[in-house]
């Protein structure tokens, strides 16, 4: 980890939590990842220095407010970004139509998991405020995706304080781990379309020619 970063977080606390988060959440580069961040602050937690309830609840009004600025302004400038798009980019209008209608209807696990996972966060709302899913949809799960996250990767930063040093010395793991929960990620939502097209096909039973 950066050490002028892990200074900041220890001198500043709270503020340069929310600072962090709510910067790579508009899409701003962070030197490492929120994740990580969330980590570190469960350790300074378990060592005291900081309290577990208030970095929960820094944390998610950072990723709350920093999700809904990028949705709202894709939301509202989607229109507009369809329109203005390279006529060789694939994705007309009724493709914008037909998958916010599919993702209303039965996607909502989608966004959440979406939402969870390291490297999809960011482009979760992006493509959610893109495909004009209505806010009443997006917004509690924007609010139960940042409080989950919030709370999984604080409480694993608590749960590993007494086993910071060899954590730190195995940092590069972390990296696989990451990428290893998209993949995770990626195979669940593919089982649940499968799952989801196959009671479709047993409802609409079989075709008589």
């Amino acid at each position: 980890m950066p050490e002028e970063v892990v200074n900041y977080v220890t001198n500043y606390g709270y503020l340069a939590i929310f600072v962090l988060i709510f910067l790579q959440e508009i899409g701003m580069p962070n030197p490492f990842p929120n994740e990580l961040l969330l980590i570190f602050s469960g350790y300074l937690s378990y060592k005291g220095l900081l309290s577990y309830p208030s970095v929960i609840l820094t944390a998610l009004i950072a990723d709350f407010t920093g999700t809904n600025i990028l949705y709202f302004l894709f939301y509202y400038a989607g229109t507009f970004i369809i329109q203005k798009k390279p006529k060789w980019i694939p994705v007309s209008a009724g493709i914008i139509k037909k998958l916010s209608t599919r993702i209303s209807a039965g996607g909502k696990f989608s966004i959440f998991f979406f939402r969870l996972t390291p490297f999809t966060r960011g482009y979760a709302s992006v493509i959610t405020g893109l495909l004009q899913i209505k806010p009443k949809t997006f917004l509690p799960i924007a609010f139960l995706s940042a409080l989950s996250w919030a709370i999984i990767f604080v409480s694993t930063g608590i749960l590993i304080g007494p086993f910071w040093s060899d954590f730190i010395q195995h940092l590069e793991g972390f990296k696989y781990f990451m990428l290893s929960m998209l993949a995770v990620l990626i195979c669940a939502i593919l089982i649940m379309n499968y799952l989801r097209n196959s009671k479709k096909k047993i409802k609409s039973g079989p075709v008589i020619l």
